[in-house]
């Protein structure tokens, strides 16, 4: 009776996505696809402006920054987004049995804090993350992405070269015991599957609730949930691409960030070439700045650094800090904590004596079509994207750069 249920059509299918990882390019491929359509219903997939509306609504009970506006999470796309990619994630570790509360050294828990605190000033000053100013900001030919991208790999270089100095001189500052809780073997655990199948029951519902009144908010519930999933299973995780082929030399991250690149690369220019989504003149202008944030270039660079040393230190990125939540990594739960409480004391302090002392010629919305037409910031981008392709796979096959 066993054997035959194992051999059912349905379990060989459930097997097949949830029996073991999926390759990170997998993953890459499909998120970028998620992204365009994310764009082609309203705008492309970030994450820190949810995180940091999150951070506005827990403030808010406590009557903190009482002269604030604060829109509800369940009224916010992107405060929505946040919770369903951390539901999504749940639901792919509980279907795989990976799910376990992994309670790391008392060091590792501290730095995950502050790299979520930096991220998030890295974030609020760069005005996006490792998503929305890199993942999905490069994609729509900012200028001001290619300079987050730039600052924020600088910033994992030398953050990665003080692990590395940490580990070599002092290890007990992130050893200590460890504890596991709550993990199940591969031919036990039924719970977790029964769980993960009323996780993805609920987030259906909470798509269909908001169907008849917003359309908008009902795609980005499913989506968002979709994305935490697929991340979860394919293990993309962007600071991976940065800081593995200088650790390893692997490329299997950088291979899967850069599919995801190029697919949202074609799908943004089509949307912002077409004006897909415009109804006149004026609303295809807007179209064409979707996801041009006014950073370029010194709001960029400052905070693009300061991300990078922020997502390096706390081991996940913006969207790699919301699947290990999903996945009970309790480093990242307080990584996800540090950026939740931090970005909206940045946003309140740091952000307006950034602002202050900057000069509008340091904080502009910088369109590269709009200097190399479309055909060639597409062309730039895209030769971007292949000549970072081409270096990890030669640093992969000749180890140049691995470990520095």
């Amino acid at each position: 009776m066993s054997e035959s249920k194992s051999n059912h059509p349905l379990v060989h299918l459930f097997n097949t996505f949830f029996g073991k990882h999926w390759p990170v390019w997998v993953g890459g491929i499909v998120l970028g696809m998620l992204n365009t359509i994310l764009f082609a219903i309203k705008s492309p997939w970030g994450a820190s402006g949810g995180v940091a509306n999150v951070g506005d609504n827990i403030y808010s009970v406590f009557g903190l920054f009482g002269n604030k506006e604060v829109v509800p999470i369940n009224e916010n796309n992107y405060g929505m987004l946040v919770i369903l990619i951390v539901l999504g994630s749940f639901a792919g570790a509980l279907f795989s049995k990976e799910f376990a509360l992994r309670i790391p050294p008392k060091g590792e828990m501290i730095k995950g804090f502050l790299g979520g605190a930096l991220m998030a000033i890295g974030a609020t000053v760069g005005i996006g993350c490792s998503i929305g100013s890199f993942f999905s900001g490069v994609p729509a030919l900012s200028g001001g992405a290619l300079v987050f991208t730039f600052a924020m790999f600088a910033g994992v270089i030398l953050s990665l070269k003080y692990l590395i100095w940490e580990m070599e001189n002092r290890p007990g500052w992130s050893s200590g015991k460890s504890f596991t809780y709550l993990a199940v073997t591969p031919d036990k655990g039924r719970w977790q599957v029964i769980l993960g199948v009323v996780v993805v029951v609920l987030i259906a519902i909470m798509s269909y609730s908001y169907a008849a009144t917003n359309m908008v908010m009902a795609w980005f519930i499913l989506i968002s949930g979709l994305m935490g999933l697929i991340s979860q299973r394919s293990r993309f995780c962007i600071v991976k691409a940065f800081r593995d082929p200088f650790m390893s030399g692997e490329a299997h991250g950088s291979e899967g960030v850069i599919a995801g690149l190029v697919v949202s690369l074609v799908g943004f220019t089509a949307i912002k070439v077409f004006g897909l989504g415009s109804i006149s003149e004026l609303s295809l202008r807007a179209r064409e700045m979707t996801w041009v944030f006014p950073h370029f270039w010194a709001k960029a660079a400052a905070g693009g650094f300061i991300f990078g040393l922020g997502m390096t230190i706390a081991g996940g990125c913006a969207v790699g800090t919301l699947w290990r939540v999903g996945e009970g990594q309790i480093k990242l739960w307080f990584s996800a904590l540090g950026l939740i409480l931090i970005s909206p004391l940045s946003n309140t302090f740091i952000v307006p004596a950034v602002d202050s002392v900057l000069p509008q010629t340091m904080k502009f919305r910088n369109y590269l079509p709009d200097y190399l037409g479309y055909d060639g910031a597409f062309l730039l981008v895209l030769g971007l994207i292949l000549l970072w392709y081409w270096f990890v796979k030669w640093n992969e096959r000749t180890g140049k750069f691995s470990a520095f």
